[in-house]
């Protein structure tokens, strides 16, 4: 039973407590997770030895601290879960605005409230939840919304000068006191409240509208921010880049296999309908993401956010399903080709240079996804003899492989190939016709991406364009 009036919670070991800060407090308990050696930040993959020990610097340093990266780097999930960090509970003023602390209150209201009860002064118990707020900077925003406003009727009502602190309809920044405030997007904040936040972070006071306010505030502040905003075209003012303790940059995945992990954890893939995912694929997937980011026509300063890979699974993963669900297939397996059906979980998510607009985004992404897999197939099928496969587009023979009918069905359109099912066999990943089917479709997109044979969507694959062979007529087999 937790105590319910200020006499109650002397008599607890809160009373050892008074006075101490949030930031001592994050300390405290991060200190305690460290040397059990439980995971800081659960869930987020691939910082563990570059960010995370950087944010651990700055909590146990006590720092206000800014997350410089570009998009979908996990900046917003890392701030939200530093709530784990704090107390379960904490108590505090029960009525009181700002969250204040019983023995130390900072608000004129709950300064009041403590003389008025003593002892009987009536305890609320703020769980850790409640003590982060967030806020998106936007142009718009202003001081007002952050730190509060003078509220004419407040004062009248009270009967005080509109300069006294009992008539001010406090922002996010107050109530936020004894927690957590995060800003998004901080260069997106005007000049005139980023004043407004220095100010508090330092000297614990503000102006609103010409009457000065104290408002020693007890926080840790957090802020969030694109480095190309932030160093390139100088929207955060000195004075606050000044006073942000610790500056920790981001980075999106450094492998392959560490993107998989992330996007495997990220992904809505357990359907109803179990959707196989064989794990070329899977690799193929996270591979258009790098793809992506190295890729030219796509603007660096932007980025190429993780939430591509995820979306991209997801909406392959979806294709295979409508397949399976129009075809009545019974074993819904991802194909290679469902990527080129899944373009608009990747033209979305990037942002292109002129050379890329002129190319037109569909196209921009198609190549993207062919190099993808070309570099997957290199890597896995490297060893697979495909000389036969290729001699037999160049003698003039064309190949469809249509998606109206079962995948399992397919393999008597690829049989007689010679060499692709022994290529394949090296390939496959399950025992069943339809795994040999999908490992064979991935051999001949992966030729097609290493440009060993052409393809095409009303013709399917056929023999590598040339100046030689342009134009010639190719023969269908069936």
């Amino acid at each position: 039973m937790r105590p319910v009036t200020l006499g109650a919670l002397r008599e607890t070991e809160w009373a050892a407590k008074a006075g101490r800060g949030v930031k001592t407090e994050l300390r405290e308990n991060l200190t305690v997770r460290l040397r059990a050696h439980e995971p800081i930040f659960p869930g987020v993959l691939g910082y563990d030895d570059s960010v995370t020990p950087q944010i651990v610097n700055a909590l146990l340093s006590r720092h206000n601290f800014i997350l410089l990266g570009l998009r979908g780097q996990a900046k917003t999930r890392i701030l939200r879960q530093l709530t784990a960090l704090l107390d379960e509970v904490i108590p505090v003023i029960e009525g009181s605005e700002l969250h204040d602390d019983p023995f130390e209150p900072v608000s004129v209201e709950g300064r009041e409230i403590r003389d008025r009860c003593g002892d009987a002064t009536p305890i609320a118990w703020l769980p850790r939840d409640a003590r982060y707020v967030e806020k998106l900077a936007t142009p718009d925003v202003t001081v007002a919304d952050i730190v509060g406003d003078i509220d004419p009727i407040k004062a009248a009502k009270l009967g005080t000068q509109l300069g006294d602190e009992r008539s001010v309809h406090y922002g996010l920044l107050p109530r936020a006191n004894r927690g957590i405030f995060a800003m998004n997007e901080l260069p997106d904040l005007s000049g005139k409240v980023q004043v407004a936040l220095f100010n508090i972070m330092q000297e614990g006071d503000v102006q609103i509208k010409g009457y000065p306010i104290r408002l020693p505030l007890d926080l840790l502040l957090v802020f969030s921010a694109n480095p190309e905003d932030y160093t390139a075209r100088g929207k955060i003012i000195t004075p606050l880049k000044d006073r942000i303790g610790s500056e920790v940059r981001t980075h999106y995945p450094r492998t392959v296999e560490e993107g998989m992990r992330i996007t495997r954890q990220e992904a809505w893939v357990a359907r109803s309908s179990q959707v196989r995912l064989p794990a070329f694929v899977e690799e193929i997937i996270e591979e258009v993401a790098f793809q992506a980011r190295d890729d030219s026509r796509v603007d660096k300063h932007s980025g190429v956010s993780q939430r591509l890979p995820i979306s991209l699974m997801e909406t392959v993963v979806s294709n295979a399903e409508r397949r399976a669900l129009t075809v009545e297939e019974a074993r819904p397996i991802v194909r290679v080709s469902d990527l080129y059906a899944a373009l608009s979980a990747v033209t979305g998510k990037l942002e292109l240079e002129y050379e890329g607009e002129l190319k037109g985004g569909e196209a921009v992404a198609k190549d993207i996804v062919r190099r993808a897999v070309g570099q997957v197939f290199s890597r896995r099928g490297s060893h697979v003899d495909t000389d036969e496969v290729v001699a037999y587009f160049e003698e003039d023979n064309v190949l469809k492989l249509p998606d109206s009918v079962p995948t399992v069905q397919l393999l008597e359109l690829l049989a007689p190939l010679p060499g692709l099912l022994e290529a394949a066999g090296a390939l496959r990943e399950g025992d069943g016709d339809d795994d040999l089917v999908v490992a064979a479709e991935f051999v001949l997109e992966g030729l097609y991406a290493r440009k060993l044979v052409a393809r095409s969507e009303e013709r399917g694959f056929s023999a590598a364009e040339s100046e030689a062979t342009q134009g010639a007529p190719r023969r269908r087999w069936n």
